[in-house]
């Protein structure tokens, strides 16, 4: 029996229903791609020629950051063909200036409405952040640079040799821990309570894209 109820696709009631749209735009052209097209394949999967899933994604790794890659997701919102439901903008915090930072994040708010979400996944400094999450709870603010070198450690464990930025199945690595990357980025989110995005870290957000698709993700 399956022991993480978080993994467990919906039950299909056989009532056809219009697959909903979501956009995933990201800072990264390599990394956060890569990851993301893993929950792509699980949940995208074509099977008999139809989509297995009522969820169909769309990734964009853009080579942006903060305000100029919100930008260029509302301007793909406006030429997309699909009705776009939600809209992922994914980025670090790295070196870029507070305000941009803080700024990108109140957008999304303000872009959002009844029609469409925007959702602001922000990590404070980096990704990796989420990473590592998904084997340890860690809140000391430290160099992004010193991400790799921890993940390295717990991914030797499952016989990667090192953490590189483009690793083409991160997804599928780090999937079996996804209910402990997000409960410990909830009590990160916690810790930081009131803060504004920039003077959080570590923080990330990401969590909050499988929190909604949990129910869709394959086992």
């Amino acid at each position: 029996m399956n022991s993480t109820p978080w993994l467990r696709p919906r039950k299909s009631r056989g009532i056809p229903v219009s697959p909903q749209y979501h956009l995933i735009v990201t800072e990264g052209t390599k990394t956060e791609p890569n990851y993301f097209k893993g929950l792509q394949r699980d949940i995208d999967t074509v099977e008999n020629g139809r989509y297995r899933g009522k969820i169909q994604l769309e990734i964009k790794g853009m080579g942006m950051n903060t305000l100029s890659l919100l930008k260029t997701a509302e301007n793909h919102v406006r030429c997309s063909i699909n009705p776009i439901r939600h809209v992922w903008v994914v980025f670090d915090k790295d070196d870029f200036p507070d305000d941009n930072f803080d700024m990108t994040c109140k957008r999304c708010r303000e872009l959002s409405n009844n029609r469409i979400t925007y959702h602001a996944l922000w990590s404070n400094q980096c990704i990796e952040l989420w990473f590592l999450l998904h084997f340890t709870y860690f809140k000391e603010d430290i160099s992004r640079k010193l991400y790799y070198s921890k993940l390295s450690g717990y991914l030797k464990q499952l016989g990667v040799k090192r953490y590189e930025k483009n690793l083409p199945n991160i997804y599928e690595l780090l999937k079996p821990y996804f209910p402990k990357a997000s409960e410990n980025a909830k009590k990160l989110q916690r810790l930081h309570s009131g803060l504004p995005p920039s003077q959080s870290a570590p923080q990330t957000m990401v969590y909050q894209l499988f929190d909604l698709l949990s129910r869709y993700i394959e086992n």
